[in-house]
């Protein structure tokens, strides 16, 4: 009982901490060390040793392949070089160089555990980088190398754990680091792939979305397992299976299965992320009544821990500006600002301090070792956390602008609804009751929905929102009536349960479009990068005309969305979520295939020959 009640309040602790975050608008992590820190302190709170084997077994594989699942292969690969530097290279020097602060500062601990430590601090935590970066809106490419680092360092800095463990043991040679290293890589790789494609298998032969989402439940610990037991990288085993299952699911998986474990492991993930801060700042009180037992003096200590974090920051600052310089020449260089931030992003998570109660106890001064962890991991994410998002303003480092990326969004609807139209159009049918006309208007009216976020007229609903609006009154009275009928129980419930379940499912497909569009206006459409055809670099961009108007809709005395003008001739026309769509019927009368938007701020181009935006 004592066990659930404390089970209990921690999640209602992690709940709580985080709703207060959100006003106080800090981060939630953040917040979570200092509440567990002053619980630690509560008469009558049991004091809580965070065991490795809890971490590294228990926590570690669903954080990872939630991580992973989410992240884009494509991004991956395409910044590997940079993530491979980070999670490889930097892992090692920052060991070696923490061990040699450490060995110096410490008398008689040794190389062996010196360099322990130094493989405990060196790996940056991917919940602690990525709950901050996502909340002050970094650059993707910046988010996606941060992710990608953090996914795999930890396999480089266990790996180099492991084998200063076994030197404080009885030593160890240099031949046997390198084929540990290469058997925990290579291994891992190889068993995540052999997870994935047993997975794979199994989810193209299953439909349930139950048994689909238990099956992931298990893909991480299975992962995990199976490649330890072999001595390899459990932690590379779970990326490499999470990366692809997570590019493959949109194939091997139904619609309905990828929304069930989409949420399914947003959740997971959203509950354990908070509950690692929680539970690293409930290991204060009994770290500092160890290490006040310690033979160093506190003026020692201090000195240590604060070396420790300092070497630690400028490590990762030095060799992140190192690579840039020798690379800023190459192929889509970051720029400077971008680079300095991923240098200062390297906030320290649960890992450490787990990775910290796996060296022995015999090592020398065991106990300050601990508390060099948590100073790393608490000192990391407070000077780095906190001071991430003023740098990030006073850099001027752009987050993602959501005015592009509604319009991409816009764009890759206009695709998808042209070649399901071409697919439509190919099909062999008898259609006696409309129903290709009923599906080309539905798929209209999600494509038009998209580019109306677009729209800038302010104080008039577009037609989609006006849409939402009235088919969300619509549900609500359809929802009341059939509580109405499920009160007198005339109906089965399990019929009831179905239809609530489909109005359920029509409302969460509603576009709330004010709010969005809202946010989408914050942007500014100056650019949009993407791919280009002759037609666009045939017709740049220019500055429209003042004052638009579409002069067909006034003739016919109706009302424009939006409106576009174009290239070729500067016609103004309205766009295709207006009434007359006259831009659109410009284009079919003449051929002329480019058209830029005319609202104020835009300068996007749509080409109507091969639905392209430039």
């Amino acid at each position: 009982m004592e066990l659930a009640l404390l089970l209990v309040s921690m999640a209602a602790i992690v709940l709580a901490a985080t709703a207060v975050s959100e006003r106080l608008r800090v981060p939630a992590p953040l917040l979570l060390i200092v509440v567990g820190a002053a619980v630690s302190y509560v008469p009558g709170v049991p004091t809580i040793h965070l065991e490795a084997e809890v971490v590294l077994l228990g926590l570690l594989p669903p954080l990872l392949y939630a991580a992973a699942i989410q992240t884009s292969l494509v991004d991956f690969n395409a910044n590997r070089g940079s993530i491979l530097r980070l999670s490889v290279v930097l892992v090692v020097l920052t060991s070696l160089a923490v061990g040699a602060v450490v060995q110096w500062l410490v008398p008689g601990i040794g190389w062996a555990a010196a360099i322990a430590i130094g493989a405990v601090v060196a790996p940056p935590d991917a919940v602690a980088a990525t709950a901050v970066a996502r909340r002050i809106g970094l650059p993707r490419r910046v988010v996606t190398i941060l992710e990608g680092e953090s996914l795999l360092n930890d396999a480089t800095a266990l790996v180099a754990l492991r084998t200063a463990i076994a030197a404080i043991s009885g030593g160890v040679a240099m031949a046997e680091v390198g084929i540990d290293f290469v058997r925990a890589a290579g291994g891992g790789v190889l068993i995540g792939f052999a997870v994935f494609a047993l997975v794979a298998w199994l989810r193209k032969r299953i439909t349930d979305p139950l048994m689909d989402t238990a099956i992931s439940f298990l893909t991480p610990f299975a992962a995990f397992v199976a490649a330890e037991e072999a001595h390899a990288s459990g932690v590379i085993s779970v990326v490499v299976a999470g990366l692809l299952l997570g590019h493959k699911a949109p194939i091997i998986q139904t619609a309905q299965s990828r929304i069930t474990e989409r949420i399914t492991w947003r959740t997971i993930a959203f509950v354990l992320e908070n509950t690692v801060f929680l539970l690293i700042g409930l290991q204060l009180d009994w770290i500092l009544a160890d290490v006040a037992d310690s033979t160093l003096s506190i003026g020692r200590i201090a000195l240590v821990c604060g070396a420790t974090l300092a070497t630690v920051i400028a490590v990762r600052l030095t060799w992140v500006y190192a690579t840039w310089l020798l690379r800023r020449l190459g192929d889509n260089p970051l720029p400077a600002s971008w680079t300095f931030l991923i240098g200062w992003a390297g906030m320290r998570g649960v890992v450490t301090l787990a990775a910290a109660f796996v060296i022995p106890e015999t090592a020398p001064h065991r106990e300050v070792l601990l508390l060099v962890a948590f100073t790393v991991v608490a000192g990391t994410l407070f000077l780095q956390g906190l001071s991430l998002p003023v740098l990030t303003r006073l850099l001027g480092v752009p987050a993602p602008d959501p005015a592009e990326d509604a319009l991409a969004r816009a764009a890759l609807l206009q695709q998808a609804a042209d070649a399901g139209f071409a697919r439509l159009d190919e099909l062999d049918y008898d259609d006696h009751h409309g129903v290709a006309t009923q599906i080309r208007t539905r798929l209209d009216q999600r494509t038009f929905a998209a580019w109306e976020q677009l729209a800038t007229t302010p104080g008039e609903e577009t037609p989609s929102e006006l849409y939402a609006r009235i088919r969300r009154e619509m549900i609500e009275a359809e929802r009341a009536k059939v509580l109405l009928v499920r009160s007198k129980g005339k109906v089965p419930s399990e019929v009831v349960s179905q239809v609530l379940g489909m109005l359920d499912i029509e409302e969460s497909m509603l576009d709330f479009g004010s709010e969005a569009r809202e946010s989408v206006r914050s942007g500014t459409l100056a650019f949009t990068a993407g791919r280009s055809c002759d037609d666009l670099t045939a017709f740049p961009a220019v500055e429209t005309v003042d004052d638009p108007a579409c002069a067909t809709c006034l003739a016919d005395g109706t009302r424009w969305v939006s409106l576009r003008q174009c290239l070729e001739c500067g016609h103004v026309g309205c766009c295709d979520s207006s009434i007359g769509k006259h831009a659109s019927a410009h284009f079919h009368e003449t051929l002329h295939p480019v058209a830029e938007s005319a609202e104020p701020g835009e300068s996007w181009r749509w080409c109507f020959v091969h639905n392209l935006t430039g």
